[in-house]
This record gives C-alpha cells, structure tokens and sequence, in this order.
C-alpha cells in the first residue's frame, strides 16, 4: 500500500515537473538544509556569487495539542557547500517518558551543471540526546537532483531525492526516496513573493520526527512559503516564512510554521 501511494504520487510530481523557469527555494526543510519540507534539495543557502554567511531559522510543528520546537542554523561556503545543524526540542514524553531532543548535523556539497543541480550530502543524528538510557545515533546519505523550468508560465523547480538510512550502525532495508516541487504562485501579480511548496517521502527529517513522520505510509507536507527577499529593503537578507500541513494525508496531520532569516558576510 505504501509503495502504491509513493509511485501514484511520484508519476503526478513527474508529470507536472516536465519542463518546469527557476524557482529557487529560499527556505530551510525541517533539519536545517535547504530544501523543501522534509526533502533535502540540491540548491545551497547562497549560490550564484562568492557569498557566505549564516542562516538562521526555526519551525514549529504542531499535532494533537503538542509542539515540537526546531531551531537551526545553516552556513553556505564557497558557492558549493553547506553546512547546517538543527536541535529538535520534542515534547515530554513524546519518544520517551522524558524530553527526547534530537541533535541533527549535516552537510552537502553542490555541482552545478547546465540545466540541473546535483548535491551529495548526510546528516548525522543524536535522538534522545538529554537522555542517555534512550540516545543513540543515526544517520543518512542522499543524492539530491533539482531542476528548475517553467509550468502555465510560472517558475517551477522539481527535486527528487535517493539515499540509505543508517542506525547506529545497522542500514536501513529500504532506499530513501523523496521527490517534490515548488511552484511560484501568481508571478506577473505577486512578483514571485508566494511558493507553493509540497514534497512526500519514505523518509523524515530525521528518524525519530515528530509531525512529518513517514514511518506508516510516508508523508506529505504542502503549504506556502513567502519569499521577503523579493521586498527590496529585504534584497540582500534570505528571509522566508513558512505555513503548512505536515502529513496531510494521515489522521496524526498536523501544522508548522516556520521562518529563516539570513545575512551573507560578502
């Protein structure tokens, strides 16, 4: 049932990116890469110049009267790599019968070429990482392909996702697969300022996630991401705010809002 779903949805996303102008995607996915919701995409925090500098964001997610708290941080180095961290502040007794914050690391490096984007990248993770009769360790790795174009004359970028679990040292029998989209909404009325972001996957941001888990039958996130930076007070800051639904198709959906806001050295 969960493979059926997966590829149902994975021929509509491949349908509707065929030919998708570019529409990069100025917000941070749930971990602290640049990506979509909880899909890692292959664009970096500052690309197309020599700048770098820090992101800073944070997401809430909230699910049957609970909320788990996101801060994160990101760098973006040399117009290739990325590095990001986040700190999941779970309820109490959510994973355990006490607070189960995660600690997430990561990295990926771009390679740009002439008509998509490629990113290699991991993240390393520490669940339950305040209590030590429940922390251990997990990670993964992914290849991530993003390619930009055109759809009913908006900009549009397509991401799709292949990687491998890793916990505590045993790999995961499954592949990590995750595809998604953006879509800017409105061009010619909105300038760009309001993207229609959804991505679905086998995977979470992490492998204990509160909100967005994909455990069952993976997981769908959709909402808008507003763009500030297109406000011309805003030109050199990355600044976008996000409202969605996480795991939209499943009884635990639940809500998140989030924010990044950054500042490049050069």
């Amino acid at each position: 049932m969960k493979n059926l779903r997966i590829g149902c949805i994975a021929l509509f996303i491949s349908i509707i990116g065929i030919n998708i102008l570019d529409a990069q995607v100025n917000g941070m996915s749930f971990n602290g890469s640049t990506g979509l919701f909880s899909v890692p995409s292959a664009r970096i925090g500052w690309e197309g110049s020599n700048r770098f500098g820090p992101d800073m964001g944070y997401h809430a997610i909230i699910t049957e009267g609970n909320v788990s708290h996101i801060p994160k941080m990101s760098m973006s180095l040399f117009n290739t790599v990325e590095f990001h961290g986040a700190f999941d502040i779970q309820p109490d007794g959510y994973i355990t019968n006490t607070n189960g914050s995660d600690l997430i690391l990561g990295a990926k490096i771009q390679v740009p070429l002439a008509s998509t984007f490629i990113a290699f990248g991991g993240n390393y993770q520490r669940l339950n990482l305040t209590n030590d009769n429940y922390s251990h360790n997990a990670g993964q790795i992914y290849i991530a392909l993003s390619y930009p174009g055109q759809l009913f004359n908006s900009p549009a970028e397509t991401t799709v996702v292949l990687g491998k679990t890793f916990t505590d040292g045993d790999i995961d029998s499954d592949i990590d697969f995750g595809m998604g989209f953006s879509l800017v909404v409105l061009p010619r009325h909105l300038g760009g300022f309001v993207i229609w972001v959804t991505d679905f996957s086998n995977f979470s941001y992490s492998v204990e996630p509160f909100g967005a888990d994909a455990w069952y039958r993976g997981s769908i996130n959709s909402g808008f991401r507003f763009d500030f930076s297109i406000v011309p007070i805003f030109r050199r800051l990355r600044f976008a705010v996000d409202i969605l639904i996480t795991d939209a198709l499943d009884s635990n959906r639940g809500f998140s809002a989030g924010v990044v806001l950054g500042v490049p050295f050069l």
